[in-house]
């Protein structure tokens, strides 16, 4: 449960100072600007190879952010025509350290018992030739992102994703690196779910809150102008989908609309996608490997 002073939610870049650069590190071209469609500051990260630029919370791999909050939310942007690599380092409830990374590079799922890499798929403008191609392709469209790409909300359940993956319990977020080229406006952590295309008002009519569902916080929510509507600017992808049993092997949007307000159920329905014999055979290995029961069965031999 994450402490008092992580609730209801911790904006990550307000609360870690980042423009300062003494709780935070950045190398390579990284830089601070205006971006005229979200009215307010971002970072830009851009290289021609990832590693090479980057902004990273805590500033040194001997820190841990401990942030315990089950949902992290990140606010960015893919760059036009480019790739861009996203390392999580969480930790258990054992304290074993787990890398979950996700990039438009990788073109396969991969695992092993400390690290993840899912592919992710950028979504681009809805009705745009490269969305259409997406739509009528049995898989998302990997690699650079295209020239349309949005901005888009990922929110990612930690908790899920190391019980579904690989078996074990969430302990907290030690530390994000964010590689080049992107763009990002922010990150929070929380153990609420927020949908960022539900207005307070309509929160509240509904009485989401009895479902644990919120609006996003302003601070942290993409401006709308009126009479639009968020899910035709913006991208919402959640991981794993809610309520899924199953290990997906990509991060891609999958749901057309709002999670929580919707005037046809039906296109809310997710896409699963379908993991190769590979990908479920490690699965099932990770599973053998790291359930309680087969390391205290190995040790009796």
């Amino acid at each position: 449960v994450p402490a008092a002073w992580q609730r209801p939610y911790l904006n990550v870049f307000k609360h870690f100072r980042v423009e300062e650069w003494k709780r935070s590190a950045r190398e390579g071209d990284v830089a601070a600007l205006t971006d005229a469609r979200l009215k307010g500051t971002v970072y830009r990260i851009r290289g021609s190879v990832p590693a090479s630029s980057y902004l990273q919370l805590p500033r040194t791999g001997t820190q841990s952010l401990g942030l315990a909050g089950r949902y992290l939310y990140l606010l960015f942007r893919p760059m036009p025509r480019k790739h861009f690599v996203v390392h999580l380092d969480v930790a258990t409830e054992e304290n074993q350290v787990v890398r979950i990374s996700f990039s438009n590079l990788f073109k396969e799922f991969k695992s092993t018992a400390t690290w993840l890499q899912f592919p992710f798929v950028c979504g681009a403008a809805k009705g745009s030739a490269a969305d259409r191609a997406a739509r009528t392709s049995r898989r998302g469209l990997v690699g650079a992102a295209p020239a349309d790409v949005r901005w888009t909300c990922l929110a990612l359940d930690l908790h899920s994703i190391l019980s579904l993956y690989l078996n074990r319990r969430y302990g907290h977020l030690k530390s994000v690196k964010l590689c080049s080229n992107l763009l990002v406006k922010n990150l929070c952590t929380s153990d609420l779910v927020f949908d960022p295309g539900v207005t307070f008002s309509e929160a509240q009519q509904a009485d989401l809150a009895c479902r644990g569902v919120a609006p996003m916080p302003r601070e942290m929510a993409f401006p709308v102008p009126k009479g639009e509507k968020w899910h035709d600017l913006y991208d919402y992808i959640r991981f794993p989908s809610e309520g899924s049993k199953l290990p997906y092997d990509s991060i891609q949007k999958s749901c057309l609309g709002p999670v929580a307000v919707s005037e046809d159920p039906v296109q809310q329905l997710p896409q699963p996608v379908t993991l190769t014999k590979a990908v479920r055979d490690r699965l099932s290995l990770i599973h053998q490997i790291t359930s309680p029961k087969a390391v205290s069965a190995s040790w009796r031999r």
